[in-house]
């Protein structure tokens, strides 16, 4: 399974509204899979929605084409959450 933890306004494709509950998608995994890949099963477009992603707790600029494996866990951040990492 992958874990999908979402942040800011994505929350909503978790069911959550109120910011005190967690945000958590679980998402089958399957052999080829690409974190955006993995966004679009949720509904997530992560081309017009999404600014930052880490995996496994490290931030990824190119994160959207990565493939996953299974156990891995997404943070997925909204573009109005944009994060500046150096």
């Amino acid at each position: 399974m992958i874990e999908v933890r979402l942040y800011g306004d994505l929350r909503r494709y978790a069911g959550k509204t109120d910011p005190r509950e967690e945000a958590v998608v679980w998402v089958p995994y399957r052999p080829g899979l690409t974190v955006a890949d993995v966004l679009r099963e949720i509904g997530i477009d992560p081309e017009r929605e999404v600014s930052n992603i880490f995996i496994n707790g490290r931030y990824d600029y190119q994160a959207r084409s990565r493939l996953v494996q299974d156990g891995d866990r997404l943070g997925v951040f909204p573009r109005n959450m944009a994060l500046l990492y150096c």
